[in-house]
């Protein structure tokens, strides 16, 4: 591939994040009186911004959803964090396209504060250029583009034409192309291959492997 710089998704790209999300949004919704036994049923908040999910999947209300931000985000700082485990060749693949001279930014939803914990955790910080996440207390409407664009800029990547971003789910891809760039869909994270041919994901990775040899 021509491109030079790489953007990625953090949760479901470049780290397995099911335990430390689900166990705390559970947490979440326990403070409204939802029991959520099944913690598989609450993937689907898995990479789209809690301020947009808790209203979608559980009828928080707009009035409410600060609220269950707010209890998502004391057990998530405290211990769901950790819950997390990067997936297999990450390491080796981040490493390989680093020696290359690849410029490595990584666009994240979550709060850049907690992006940036993680990846130092794991020892992934240090091959990126940049990790750019949400602010804690994001605008209202403040999408996957926004942070996409936002790490562009704080980069000063310009030429466009040499960018491409990797991501498991749809907001990924429709955020890429808002901004102008291609999007490479994986397969591993919370996305499948029908989600990612429905908002036209430009390449399909499924797996690490794969993924790898694209870049």
């Amino acid at each position: 591939m021509r491109y030079n710089t790489i953007l990625f998704d953090l949760d479901g790209t470049l780290t397995d994040p099911k335990e430390g999300i689900t166990k705390s949004v559970a947490y979440a919704l326990q403070h409204f009186g939802i029991q959520v036994d099944e913690l598989d049923s609450l993937i689907c908040y898995i990479g789209p911004p809690l301020a947009v999910s808790f209203p979608e999947y559980h009828g928080i209300s707009e009035e409410d959803t600060p609220t269950a931000v707010a209890k998502y985000r004391e057990r998530f700082s405290n211990v769901g964090w950790a819950e997390n485990v990067p997936y297999v060749g990450i390491e080796q693949m981040l490493a390989a396209l680093k020696k290359a001279g690849k410029t490595l930014l990584v666009a994240t939803s979550k709060p850049e504060v907690f992006a940036v914990r993680i990846l130092e955790h794991f020892g992934l910080a240090s091959y990126f250029d940049l990790i750019c996440g949400a602010p804690m207390h994001a605008p209202k409407g403040h999408g996957k583009a926004d942070v996409i664009r936002d790490a562009l800029e704080r980069a000063k990547v310009t030429e466009l034409s040499n960018a491409v971003m990797v991501g498991d789910r749809l907001h990924d891809v429709e955020g890429a192309h808002r901004v102008g760039l291609p999007c490479i869909g994986v397969l591993y994270g919370y996305g499948d291959r029908e989600e990612m041919e429905a908002c036209r994901a430009d390449y399909i990775a499924e797996d690490v492997a794969a993924l790898s040899a694209l870049l």
